[in-house]
């Protein structure tokens, strides 16, 4: 095992804390000129999800960092032109083209994997490539049918085909049409600098570790390892010369690696104030998202009814560099629901009076109404906020 430098540098669980939000673009003027396409370079991976309550997930993380940029045009952004794709990062996440390289190694690792979840038809995969190649881009319904009953999971042999080319990397994801997936080959929707699998395992690995440790400002191993889910062992491997620099965090009882960059620059500007998707790189660590916020973040929807603490879809409220709340959407005509709220206390109020009003303009709802408050004593202040923002 590689023996690493002594860190040099002491962070204040603040100062790390301040870093983070800076790398993930929650601190400082937003780069507007650069738009979407800039948040989702400068983030390196934005996890999609089917769940759509205001909107989907890879729509309300530019809206966080930017504000209320249009929602055709967060999907023109990432859609339009060779600007993106879609691969098995974090999860099914959007990347920049740019990192196309950088995937070699998982691609390669499952054209090598022995065992599948479906059995793939003879000749089906043949068939798929060559008819991507005269028609596309196509969706597995054009391409001939995605299921082959109504269970999720019960994949048409054209959809376990076009789906496995899909991670060997010969076919891309172009869009989301419907939440469909587009699919065409790689050849045409890659630009040719980018295309070929030339880099090893290796610097793969490296090239992925460092940008984890950009977007994320200082993490632990395990922190820059989940960001793309690398395994602990590849992270180790490749730390020492990735260009991260070893740092210790008070409070944090680990071993951490920071962007040097971030480092050598003054932490300051404007905090954003806003609700997050509970699938924001910012917080989709659970682990992470405690150590840093003293904050216990867990998605719900898939958690029974009855069992719920915070509600279906439970948005984190980020305000002042903190997150100071949650709020449970959902709408009705155009009305924004906050179904239920949990506020950090009476100072808190309007900060996420301010996250609701502006979430509504954003989804083209004229009203806010608030249901329930952890907090009873709070909703009536909360309601009279509110009133006051919306007019």
């Amino acid at each position: 095992m590689t023996t690493l430098p002594r860190p040099t540098t002491t962070l204040t669980a603040d100062d790390a804390r301040r870093i983070a939000l800076r790398a993930q673009g929650l601190l400082g003027a937003p780069d507007r000129r650069a738009g979407v396409r800039g948040v989702l370079r400068h983030l390196g991976a934005v996890q999609l999800d089917t769940i759509s309550v205001l909107a989907r997930s890879h729509e309300l993380v530019p809206y966080a960092r930017l504000g209320a940029v249009g929602r055709k045009t967060v999907e023109a952004a990432y859609w339009t032109g060779t600007h993106a794709f879609e691969y098995w990062s974090h999860a099914a996440c959007i990347l920049p083209i740019e990192e196309w390289p950088h995937f070699a190694f998982r691609r390669r690792a499952y054209r090598d994997r022995p065992h599948w979840h479906h059995d793939l038809p003879d000749g089906v995969y043949g068939q798929v490539i060559k008819q991507l190649r005269a028609e596309g881009p196509l969706t597995a319904t054009e391409l001939g049918g995605a299921k082959k009953t109504n269970d999720w999971w019960d994949w048409s042999g054209t959809k376990v085909a076009v789906e496995r080319a899909l991670m060997y990397g010969e076919v891309v994801c172009v869009e989301r049409r419907g939440w469909k997936r587009v699919y065409d080959l790689a050849e045409r929707a890659v630009p040719d600098a980018l295309l070929h699998d030339e880099l090893d395992d290796t610097e793969c690995l490296r090239r992925l570790v460092r940008l984890a440790g950009e977007s994320l400002g200082v993490g632990t191993r395990a922190d820059i390892a989940d960001y793309h889910r690398l395994k602990g062992e590849q992270v180790d491997a490749v730390i020492a010369d990735s260009g991260l620099v070893p740092v210790e965090v008070e409070g944090w009882g680990k071993p951490a690696w920071a962007d040097p960059a971030a480092l050598a620059a003054p932490v300051r500007g404007r905090h954003r104030t806003t609700l997050l998707s509970p699938f924001d790189s910012l917080v989709w660590e659970r682990a992470r998202t405690e150590r840093i916020f003293g904050f216990t973040h867990r998605l719900e929807a898939y958690v029974p009814k009855p069992k719920r603490v915070h509600g279906y879809f439970a948005m984190p409220v980020l305000a002042g560099g903190r997150l100071v709340g949650r709020v449970d959407p959902a709408r009705e005509g155009r009305t924004l629901v906050a179904k239920q709220v949990t506020l950090d206390g009476p100072k808190a109020v309007p900060a996420v009076a301010q996250a609701l009003a502006e979430a509504a303009t954003w989804v083209d709802c004229t009203d806010v109404r608030v249901e329930r408050v952890d907090a009873s004593e709070l909703r009536e202040p909360l309601t009279r906020e509110l009133a006051v923002l919306l007019g």
